[in-house]
């Protein structure tokens, strides 16, 4: 007759019946199951909840630009378009058109209506915003690799990029 006797790894968990573990472990591995579950649940809802909170940062942005001084980016924005339309757009037309833009793709985030058109009009946004770097480089950097706070406010921009590619990825996979 043979016996067989399971050890195991911390990673493996308990074998069935195995009473010998110390209380500590045995609430670590509870825990563990616990939060793998709750894991795998928000797993499925993490796209929604990500373009929604992309979504309600793009239209409070959005909105601030219809009020006049309360976008901390209100300034450096319409420079930048300003300077990207060669003056053709004047600088208070340039402001509504942001505000129009980003109160949009937000609303169209948060709602999941026209998501497709959202994200274009996104990306194509941020291309812009990001060339704002280069268009006004002396409001933009302090010296090379050391953005102002307006640089800095632009850069930043590359999580809701990372975000939003996540959520075009999803758009068009089956």
């Amino acid at each position: 007759m043979t016996s067989t006797s399971h050890t195991c790894s911390p990673a493996e968990g308990p074998a069935p019946g195995d009473r010998a573990l110390s209380p500590p472990l045995r609430l670590r591995q509870s825990l563990r199951h616990r939060v793998a579950s709750h894991a795998q649940n928000y797993a499925r809802v993490s796209p929604t909840v990500l373009r929604i909170c992309v979504g309600l940062v793009f239209a409070w942005f959005g909105v601030l630009k219809f009020i006049p001084g309360a976008s901390a980016a209100e300034g450096f924005a319409t420079g930048a378009m300003t300077e990207m339309t060669m003056g053709l757009i004047p600088a208070p037309a340039c402001l509504l058109l942001l505000a129009v833009l980003e109160t949009g793709i937000g609303l169209a985030l948060l709602t999941g209506f026209l998501i497709r058109w959202a994200l274009a009009a996104f990306f194509l946004h941020m291309a812009g915003v990001f060339l704002s770097l280069l268009v006004l480089p002396d409001a933009a950097w302090n010296t090379a690799g050391v953005p102002t706070l307006e640089g800095q406010y632009v850069i930043k921009n590359i999580v809701l990029v990372a975000a939003c590619l996540h959520l075009a990825a999803g758009e068009l996979t089956p």
